[in-house]
């Protein structure tokens, strides 16, 4: 599906084309229909002769009305250019093509109504005018084609030309994540809200979930259509009708848009690329009143000017952009910027950064996704594809990580790792970088949650705690000015037992299972803790924690005050 919008000077013929075109007639509005004049948006449909279905958007040509039509043509594919060859190019045909432009539409055909009411050499010079008003834009090398809309006159030949454009313009891409800027909101009898707008970046399905920005609500669509046909889904590029629960439609205007939740990153500063009309007969500063149009929707802006104080006419430069509310962009988003204090059209561009990092004095802002790794060091990629649109492997775990970065991040963590003595790193005290960093140093190793050197020494394989455990297994020393971490590391390789804050040598914890098989070889009925106590040679202080730790560990089984053989009792020795 493609979405073409009309465009041109008011009164030549827009509306009158589409209505002979689609059967449809694109004026809503009674006052229209009175006046003669497109006030609003209109939309129609047609299939052209090859079977490609065609969705049109005719947008009003008075100056009036000028927002209106930015509304209808944020989001189309290409335009059918109308002009009227009874008066020929008039000011909102310059102003129409000049935002066309700005919005970076780059194909479309020309209509050169009113052929019936003008004679040749008018036809002739209309054409003549047209070659040279085109030359230098997108329009340039289009087809011209004469069309009398009331006598029927050539409508077979732009039907034609119709489809050689469609055939010639790219479909709307499918990323996966859709967005609907809203150009209508009303409320249907028995449904309840219903907003329009032309879907670009994915598909839209029934029950799919969505926010709505700028408030913020979550909805649902209950059901959806395209030209008045009931539809499950729709792909990217449809004209839709989307009826919503969970907002009423008092609640929407135009402009607002729906996207996935946590799919798209909300901003409220841009940096961009603002190309100045060269027709401007004053320069652009940050003194003006100035309205962005994004999307279907109007945004008073704050603008500042990033390097020169001001764009002559006919320059181009980066600008920072400053918006009253969130909105969801990416970069390659395209606007269109007016100053509404001398109503007029200063020039548009597209945006560049989303998320701004460096100082407005400093920033030089690109399309470039390295540039925007590059300012953060370390992007998750998930956040990444919010922040450019771009789907990215990540370099390391689930991030993308600038060079410079990365090599600042294993240099930190050597020196750490240098410094972090004989027990080594413990992995505990690193965040989520630095651990997804360790699997880069090739001379080091994890054992037991800490990072140490692949050639360092074990201090604590025959350290002298465990000979002093191991020679009293049964009464052993407290563990005095022992160092707690390597207490800790040792209880945690199992070499020494604590249990109840007394420390054993695990050689006696099993020379105490083996005593207890013993005395119960002695006497099956069980033994009491004073029997243990004396075999074992020790105090209470000793033998209530090693009988704690045979209990617990299934060597014995509490019966009363007797200890009697549990599941894992050893054979006495």
């Amino acid at each position: 599906m493609h979405v073409v919008a009309t465009a041109g000077h008011v009164d030549h013929g827009k509306s009158t084309l589409v209505e002979a075109l689609t059967g449809t007639d694109p004026d809503r509005f009674a006052e229209e229909k009175a006046r003669g004049l497109t006030i609003d948006l209109g939309f129609a449909a047609t299939t052209l002769p090859s079977g490609a279905p065609l969705s049109l958007v005719d947008v009003p040509g008075h100056v009036r009305f000028i927002k209106n039509m930015l509304a209808g043509v944020g989001a189309v594919d290409a335009c059918l250019f109308v002009v009227a060859a009874t008066e020929g190019w008039k000011p909102q045909s310059e102003e129409h093509l000049r935002i066309l432009e700005l919005l970076g539409v780059a194909h479309g055909i020309v209509a050169l109504t009113k052929v019936g009411v003008a004679d040749e050499d008018l036809v002739e010079l209309a054409h003549l005018e047209l070659e040279e008003r085109l030359a230098g834009t997108f329009l340039e090398g289009a087809a011209i084609v004469d069309v009398d809309a009331p006598t029927d006159v050539g409508l077979d030949d732009l039907r034609a030309a119709l489809d050689d454009l469609l055939a010639a313009t790219p479909t709307s891409a499918d990323h996966g994540r859709p967005r609907l800027w809203v150009d209508r909101s009303f409320a249907a009898k028995g449904s309840g809200t219903v907003v329009t707008g032309t879907l670009t970046g994915g598909r839209l399905a029934v029950d799919d979930e969505f926010e709505l920005h700028p408030r913020g609500d979550r909805v649902r669509v209950r059901a959806l259509q395209n030209h008045h046909e009931a539809r499950d889904d729709l792909p990217p590029g449809s004209r839709c009708a989307v009826n919503l629960v969970g907002v009423a439609h008092d609640d929407v205007q135009r402009g607002d848009v729906l996207v996935r939740p946590g799919r798209w990153h909300l901003t409220t500063v841009v940096d961009a690329d603002l190309a100045v009309l060269d027709g401007l007969d004053h320069a652009v500063s940050r003194r003006g009143a100035f309205v962005a149009y994004v999307g279907a929707g109007e945004h008073p802006v704050r603008l500042r000017i990033l390097g020169p104080d001001a764009l002559e006419p006919g320059a181009r430069g980066a600008v920072r952009l400053f918006l009253p509310e969130a909105l969801p962009l990416l970069p390659g988003d395209r606007f269109v910027l007016r100053e509404s204090g001398r109503a007029e059209t200063v020039g548009g561009g597209e945006v560049l950064d989303v998320d701004p990092r460096e100082r407005a004095s400093r920033a030089r802002p690109d399309r470039s996704v390295d540039r925007v790794v590059r300012e953060r060091g370390w992007v998750n990629v998930d956040e990444l594809e919010r922040l450019t649109g771009e789907r990215r492997d990540p370099d390391l775990g689930n991030w993308a990580v600038d060079p410079g970065a990365l090599q600042e991040s294993v240099a930190g963590l050597r020196e750490r790792l240098e410094d972090a003595g004989p027990l080594g790193l413990d992995l505990a005290l690193l965040d989520d970088r630095q651990r997804a960093v360790v699997e880069l140093l090739d001379d080091a190793v994890v054992d037991g949650g800490h990072l140490r050197p692949a050639d360092a020494v074990d201090t604590l394989a025959d350290h002298p705690f465990l000979a002093a455990l191991a020679a009293q297994p049964f009464a052993p020393p407290d563990p005095g000015d022992v160092d707690r971490g390597e207490l800790r590391e040792m209880v945690r390789r199992g070499t020494v037992v604590e249990q109840d804050g007394v420390f054993f040598a695990a050689s006696g914890v099993e020379a105490a299972a083996r005593l207890a098989a013993r005395l119960l070889a002695d006497d099956p009925d069980g033994f009491t803790v004073s029997a243990f106590r004396e075999a074992a040679g020790n105090t209470r202080k000793h033998t209530l924690p090693l009988l704690a730790r045979l209990d617990g560990t299934g060597v014995t089984r509490r019966r009363g005050d007797l200890r009697i053989g549990g599941p894992r009792l050893p054979d006495p020795d």
